[in-house]
């Protein structure tokens, strides 16, 4: 396997997409393109992530390989790429080489871990509700809403998408911006801390596009690039 990324940063940006939600997993990469399925420690996210072949200019993948990585520690040897660099990428003696290629060259080698989970699949759920709203609005009112509370209600139907935050703080209710398609009403309570972590790495002029279903897990879905991210959130079910 080698692959090569026209920018680096870009890489950075897919990988820290993924190491905000699992600190460990496998990368499989097939001749169509990098992938991976995880859930979180705590078993209540998933994130599913797609580069198709076409996201790389140079792309030699003669058969599929799963790399087990430490992601947190993949995300750090990533930061530091310079502007304009490109990243190759290697496999050789159970390593995993990083070349940082610009005004200078530079590599790194770093172990692959032996992992044994496969991949994880994809909740099916019949949304009711299918929102799109600009990845730095929403980012911005998830910030309003954690002065508020540690969870938060995603309201969404004809009348509109709305976002809801009570604590001892205070309360909020914040009228979003979107384009709205909805068979029925829905909503539904998440903990911030994950949506937070979830669209942290969504582009700010990048559409998020929300999926939702009274009590139902959310599912969300950006693209950084031609990199693909979707991710489901359990929601939190309040007392009857």
């Amino acid at each position: 396997m080698e692959i090569t990324i026209e920018d680096a940063k870009f890489w950075k940006s897919c990988i820290d997409a993924v190491v905000n939600l699992i600190d460990e997993g496998i990368l499989e990469v097939k001749p169509e393109g990098v992938s991976l399925k995880a859930m979180d420690s705590s078993q209540i996210a998933m994130v599913s992530f797609f580069a198709p072949s076409k996201a790389f200019i140079d792309y030699k993948v003669s058969e599929p390989e799963k790399l087990g990585l430490n992601f947190e520690s993949f995300s750090k040897f990533l930061a530091r790429a310079r502007e304009k660099e490109k990243l190759k990428m290697a496999t050789a003696e159970n390593r995993l080489g990083l070349d940082f290629i610009g005004t200078a060259s530079r590599s790194f080698k770093i172990p692959l871990l032996d992992l044994s989970a496969g991949p994880q699949k994809e909740p099916k759920i019949d949304f009711d509700v299918t929102v799109k709203v600009n990845g730095g609005l929403f980012k911005e009112i998830l910030g309003d809403a954690k002065l508020v509370s540690s969870h938060l209600v995603l309201d969404a139907g004809s009348d509109g998408f709305f976002v809801e935050a009570k604590g001892d703080a205070g309360d909020l209710r914040e009228a979003v911006a979107a384009e709205i398609e909805a068979k029925k009403p829905a909503r539904a309570t998440f903990p911030h801390q994950f949506l937070e972590e979830i669209s942290r790495a969504c582009p700010s002029d990048a559409k998020i596009t929300i999926y939702l279903k009274t009590n139902a897990p959310i599912k969300m879905e950006y693209a950084i690039g031609e990199a693909s991210l979707t991710y489901f959130l359990a929601p939190r079910i309040e007392p009857a």
